[in-house]
């Protein structure tokens, strides 16, 4: 029997299940819940847990830390899965709770997946968590605000975990090569290169980095006793090929450059080319919807108000449907707006009155547009002098909104392009009307 086959027989568990931390200095990530000091920490370690809802995405501890609790109470401590189980299941379990709250053991029951429950499922935990005969642990990937019932999951405090960096990964990672638990007491050679591009590949998910060093390990090249992982054996595992691309690093900024100025030049296919080489290297697609969105404001504007539309509904796509389906949708925004007209009149109309408005922070608003909701404030002139431009058959007045030192200031000056003509036109014609009833 070879070493590779003896390896197999030995290690049976993934290597994610081998590596799972027992105690909560041994999570990775999430420092903003269990680092020192931090809510989360203080009551796994004061054992004072209530009902609470772990919500994130899929690999970043959900389930990691619902053990790390098992491991710190005193309670009992009942794993349920969503999956698999249904009413009777749940009915059997919490009558044996309502039982052993009786002699005063405390029932604590973690359920993975809670958002695959019907709310019939959801309900029938709702009486057990209302009078303490358990405490709820849930695990979901979804919104609880929108799949977990209201009754319940008011009663629960949602903790929100973060997708894990890339230099957690790249530790947990280090730590799964040096570790009794890992491959600690074989000889493992592998580069942090590489490990930095199984972490990258991962995405924040903690599962997807040890799996795949599992596979790179288990088809590594194996000579004289050492196991060596090369970028080859990633790239077959992953059957991904290795990209020049950083998402902290200089790289990251570059290429989201380049899909701007891409877009701001009207080049639709370097913009479509500079978008794939982002998806592909594992960008978050969230990320350049949020660019995308920015750019429809910033270079077309009223050029072409549509493009703002598109580029929000393909924001709300990537946020609903995710990679790698997403992708099609930020294509489509992309050559949109590399195609639509280009206007940069939003952003200078906002950066010139920025500027005013941090040197003129004091100036007061003028009391003719101020409301006047009490007795008091009528009395010292608010809202005096106030023209509704619905009353008036032009639908505007002349009345002056700006402070009194900014009179005459110039901040949206229209293009003429695309449909921003229009707007240029309707400025003008309301500035010249307004002129007008000045000189009356």
């Amino acid at each position: 029997m070879t070493e590779q086959t003896l390896l197999n027989s030995a290690l049976r568990e993934p290597l994610a299940a081998r590596l799972r931390p027992e105690t909560i200095d041994e999570v990775v990530g999430q420092g903003h819940l269990i680092g020192q000091g931090r809510i989360l920490r203080r009551i796994i370690e004061q054992d004072a847990v209530s009902s609470m809802i772990f919500w994130g995405p899929p690999g970043v501890g959900k389930t990691t830390l619902a053990h790390v609790i098992a491991n710190h109470t005193k309670a009992k401590f009942i794993n349920f899965s969503a999956v698999t189980s249904g009413i009777k299941e749940i009915r059997t379990v919490m009558q044996q709770a309502d039982e052993n709250r009786m002699f005063g053991e405390k029932t604590i029951v973690f359920v993975d997946e809670i958002h695959r429950f019907n709310k019939a499922q959801q309900d029938a935990f709702l009486p057990f968590v209302e009078k303490g005969s358990i405490i709820l642990i849930g695990a979901t990937t979804e919104n609880p605000s929108f799949e977990v019932n209201g009754a319940l999951l008011s009663r629960c405090k949602v903790f929100v975990l973060k997708a894990l960096s890339e230099d957690d990964l790249f530790a947990l990672l280090h730590r799964a090569i040096e570790s009794p638990k890992g491959f600690g007491s074989q000889k493992v050679e592998i580069s942090d290169d590489v490990l930095r591009m199984i972490a990258t590949f991962a995405n924040g998910d903690a599962r997807t980095a040890l799996s795949t060093l599992e596979m790179a390990v288990l088809n590594g090249d194996y000579e004289d006793g050492v196991t060596t992982v090369t970028v080859d054996t990633v790239e077959q595992c992953t059957s991904k090929k290795s990209l020049l691309y950083d998402k902290t690093g200089e790289e990251h900024y570059n290429l989201i450059s380049a899909l701007h100025k891409s877009m701001r030049n009207s080049d639709p296919d370097a913009a479509v080319y500079w978008l794939a080489r982002m998806l592909e290297a594992g960008e978050d697609p969230i990320y350049i919807a949020r660019r995308v969105t920015r750019f429809a404001s910033e270079d077309v504007g009223l050029a072409d108000p549509r493009a703002l539309e598109l580029a929000v509904a393909a924001f709300q796509a990537c946020h609903l449907i995710g990679m790698p389906e997403c992708s099609v949708h930020l294509t489509q925004a992309v050559v949109y707006l590399s195609l639509a007209p280009k206007s940069n009149a939003m952003e200078v109309a906002y950066n010139r009155a920025r500027e005013d408005a941090i040197t003129q922070l004091a100036e007061p608003v003028p009391l003719h547009i101020r409301n006047a909701p009490t007795k008091l404030m009528k009395e010292l002139g608010y809202g005096k002098g106030y023209r509704y431009a619905h009353d008036y058959t032009e639908k505007m007045t002349d009345m002056r909104c700006l402070p009194d030192s900014l009179l005459g200031r110039v901040y949206y000056e229209p293009t003429e392009q695309g449909l921003e003509t229009r707007f240029k036109e309707r400025l003008e014609s309301i500035k010249a009307w307004k002129a007008a009833q000045e000189k009356k």
